[in-house]
This record gives C-alpha cells, structure tokens and sequence, in this order.
C-alpha cells in the first residue's frame, strides 16, 4: 500500500469518527420525552382514537340532574345508627349536619321561607330524655306562614313524641307521623301555607327490624330528594 493510500484510510477513520460524534451529540440534544412521544405518535397511527366522556357537573345538593328554573332543590338524609348522622340540605346549602354542629339525636327540624329560599331557623328535639315534645310543637307552631318545614331523624324520634307534636306534624302534611316507632328512620318535607307538586318526595320512613337492620339496633338510614316551584304567588 502506497503513502497516498495510507493518508487516505486514515482521513476515511476520521471523518467517519467525527460524524459518529456529531450525530452523538445531536441525539443528545434532543429532548428524550417529546422524540418518545414522537414514536409513540407514530406507534399508534390507524388506531382508533378513545373518545373519554366529561365528568358531570355537579348539581345542587348532590343532585344527579339539574332542577328546572325558578325551583328549590333539596336533599334530605336520616341519620344512620350512632355515628352517621343527619342532614337537610337546600339549595345546595347544608342547613343541618355534623359539619356545622346543630344536628343531634331526636327530631331535627329547619324553616325556610317558601318565597326567598333563605333559612328562618333551624332546631333539634330530643324525644329520647326530656320533655321536648312541647317545645317541639311549638316551635311547628311559630313558623310563618309561607314556610317550608324540612323534618329528619337522628337516633330516636319517638319516644318521647307525644299526640300534640303529631298532631302539628300531621297538619303539616305528614303521613307516617302517627306510624313512627322507636328508632324508625324517618324524613319529611311539610309546609305552611304550601301547595306542593303531587309527583315530589315528601316522605319516606324504615322501620326498625332485628332481621334486616343495617346497624346493629339501628336501621339503614333513608332520604329523599326533589324540586320545589317557586312561590309564585
């Protein structure tokens, strides 16, 4: 081999290690995650896209479906054997509950105003000890007319629930009352001075039953749901 040919093997090593170098040095700068994302892209072309559904949009007071314009939404949830206790919400607005400190055993009760939407007061009635079943009624008694009258127990409504408290109940629609036993879980939405749609939820009560409780000595807890109208009037 002649000292032309030598040189040029020589040049022919260098420029190739030279051009490895570069395109070393080239992929280096390349940021590996979007050339990943580049394969991945290519990888996956012909396959059919997943089309993902967005999440639903939370409705008042939990909701599953919006109410109609010029309507109240409202939730309302017994308490479930000792821990799990009562709630009223209305209008996305949680009026009694453990969070806020004004939920106990017995009958829990909040008033609302039909023709604002906004709270007037809310109470609890022990009907396991003490005589709360006056004041019970009376508290029934003093609320406006035009108002709404939302009704859960915690524990034990009944008793101490004696025939004047029913009475005022019953007046306020109710129709399981009088049916009420020891521990029954029991929800109610009445009225004053109210004409409520014949299709929404007013009431519901379960029955406490050895055989079937969900909480040893307790009942499962019970709720029911809906849209008011708006007072129009």
């Amino acid at each position: 081999m002649g000292a032309k040919d030598y040189i040029k093997g020589l040049l022919l090593i260098f420029a190739s290690i030279c051009s490895w170098y570069s395109g070393y040095l080239f992929a280096e700068s390349i940021p590996h995650e979007p050339l990943s994302n580049a394969v991945n892209n290519i990888l996956n072309i012909g396959e059919k896209p997943v089309l993902k559904s967005p999440l639903p949009k939370r409705q008042k007071c939990d909701h599953w479906t919006s109410c109609p314009p010029n309507t109240y939404a409202y939730r309302l949830l017994s308490g479930g054997g000792k821990d799990k206790y009562a709630k009223i919400c209305f209008e996305d607005e949680l009026l009694i509950s453990e969070k806020k400190g004004n939920v106990a055993r017995g009958i829990n009760v909040a008033i609302v105003n039909y023709k604002t939407g906004k709270v007037i007061d809310t109470q609890y009635f022990d009907m396991f000890e003490g005589d709360n079943s006056g004041p019970l009624t009376q508290f029934i008694k003093n609320a406006p007319q035009k108002s709404l009258i939302l009704m859960v127990t915690h524990d034990d409504g009944s008793s101490r629930l004696k025939n004047d408290a029913k009475n005022a109940i019953e007046d306020l629609g109710s129709k399981e009352i009088k049916n009420i036993q020891f521990r029954s879980s029991w929800v109610f939405l009445g009225g004053k001075g109210v004409d409520f749609p014949e299709n929404i939820q007013r009431e519901k009560i379960n029955h406490s039953d050895g055989r079937r409780n969900r909480y040893e000595g307790w009942p499962a807890e019970i709720q029911i749901e809906g849209c008011i109208p708006h007072d129009t009037s």
